[in-house]
């Protein structure tokens, strides 16, 4: 079946929606009730593992992200030839929704294990569109990115977020961020696509 590139997917078109399945968008995946699972690291890392398996599986190209306690922040676009973006966010989301709640309830040192997967359990029933439980808002807010200034104000309100919580004093000293790829730090725990501006010294905006 050919992938028309116009078209959303079922996203519903009131404010934000995909329009082009292969261009670069900007977009915010929140945990419902703003519930902070990520506040665990094992939770970030289902995070991390799984965007590098649609990286290298599925045509995923990462230009920017930070995994903060209850969101995370993405620059992304599909390659032409893949299932397209739409695509791709859905099997993450659902994927990661699946990991973390199961990782959740198996451990037994889960902090509010409880009180978090009651969470999950009320909204995924709620939610016709799901089997069992649901962590993510199904609201992406994706915003097409077309211009060089648009681009570098996400990438940098990306990269700052951890600044602006108090969680570092620098960008590229957070860890789960692509603030230290674009700095040209070691042992960065995600490859990601560099956008190039056509500058030398990094393209956060301090």
């Amino acid at each position: 079946m050919s992938i028309n590139k116009n078209e959303s997917f079922g996203t519903k078109r009131t404010g934000y929606y995909i329009s082009d399945q292969f261009a670069t968008y900007f977009v915010t995946f929140t945990v419902i009730a703003w519930a902070d699972v990520f506040t665990r690291l094992a939770c970030k890392h289902i995070i991390i593992d799984s965007l590098g398996f649609c990286q290298i599986n599925k045509g995923l190209i990462v230009y920017s992200y930070v995994i903060m306690s209850n969101h995370l922040h993405l620059i992304l676009q599909a390659k032409e030839g893949s299932a397209g973006i739409s695509n791709i966010i859905r099997d993450f989301k659902k994927y990661t929704s699946k990991e973390l709640s199961q990782w959740i309830l198996k451990n037994e040192r889960a902090p509010r294990k409880k009180w978090m997967i009651n969470l999950f359990a009320k909204y995924g029933k709620a939610n016709s569109n799901n089997t069992g439980y649901q962590v993510w808002i199904q609201d992406n807010n994706p915003k097409i990115l077309l211009y060089p200034k648009f681009t570098l104000q996400k990438l940098d309100y990306i990269h700052n977020n951890p600044v602006r919580s108090g969680i570092v004093l620098k960008a590229e000293d957070y860890i789960f961020s692509s603030a230290s790829n674009y700095y040209g730090c070691d042992d960065n725990i995600l490859d990601v696509t560099i956008i190039d501006f056509g500058v030398q010294d990094g393209f956060v905006i301090t």
